[in-house]
């Protein structure tokens, strides 16, 4: 069976990403790295950093002309959402009838992207930890979308980590409030945690420390392990102990359970309310 490198290496034809931000960079460099041939990739974007200008002397063609690319089989939008219909008329310059187009932009529904740049379109919504290969990413094809265009855009959402595909594009809003903002709600929680220690006694930069690497490994535990995170928290809690008195507090009728799930609601109705 082949790998998502497999894949990725396998396919032909020009990829163009449009945006190469935090994002937008980190899916480019992960696609290099799985040996993606530099001269197959365009870059648009007119501010690029460093990194990316460095990898225009790799063999990226950084800012080439829609009529200097040639067949773009593949276009990836990473721009900001605000900016894509402005951006839109150029991307389009890109897209032909058959051409597919893989949007990571928050907010941004199938039709508005068929509407605004045409081609055969997968929408998805990745997250931060894309950065560091450890992301996860759901994506939902629309209707004309073949199954050798879902294997590339796979394997090209893939080179940042784990990708999950739905069919019903409605649960994207809630995809967007449980992992594409699941990241900031963690390092709340580091933030809070290192305040309860001050709190608690502890000099800050002590209790910083002790917040950043507990929820840090606490992470990598839970992605090492098969266990489930049940398991986990209970397997650190003893009967009548520190973590039992704690606990009681977290997972009391008004403890975090209900405030998780009205901060997801809240971030789902969000997202709805900015969907173009």
């Amino acid at each position: 069976m082949n790998t998502s490198s497999d894949t990725l290496t396998n396919t032909s034809g020009t990829i163009a990403l449009a945006g190469a931000g935090k994002m937008g960079g980190a899916m480019l460099t992960g696609w290099l790295a799985q040996g993606l041939a530099p001269e197959r990739v365009v870059v648009i974007e007119p501010h690029p950093s460093a990194e990316i200008t460095a990898l225009a002397a790799q063999g990226v063609r950084l800012n080439a002309l829609a009529k200097e690319s040639g067949a773009v089989d593949t276009l990836v939008v990473a721009v900001k959402p605000q900016s894509f219909r402005e951006a839109g008329a150029a991307l389009k310059e890109f897209v032909g009838p058959s051409t597919l187009v893989v949007s990571i932009m928050a907010g941004t529904t199938i039709s508005a992207l068929e509407e605004v740049c045409g081609g055969m379109v997968v929408r998805a919504m990745p997250n931060t930890p894309a950065a560091i290969g450890r992301g996860i990413t759901v994506a939902v094809p629309a209707k004309t979308v073949s199954a050798a265009q879902r294997a590339t855009a796979d394997a090209l959402l893939r080179a940042t980590g784990l990708v999950e595909w739905v069919d019903d594009e409605s649960l994207m809003d809630a995809v967007t409030a449980v992992s594409g903002s699941g990241p900031a709600y963690v390092f709340l929680l580091a933030e809070e945690l290192a305040r309860a220690g001050v709190a608690a006694g502890l000099p800050e930069a002590l209790a910083t420390t002790l917040a950043r690497a507990t929820v840090a490994g606490s992470g990598e535990l839970l992605h090492r392990s098969d266990q489930p995170s049940a398991s986990l928290r209970q397997n650190v809690t003893s009967p009548g102990g520190t973590t039992a008195a704690a606990l009681e507090v977290l997972m009391a009728k008004d403890g975090l359970q209900p405030l998780m799930i009205r901060a997801i609601a809240a971030a789902t109705k969000r997202s709805k309310e900015l969907a173009k």
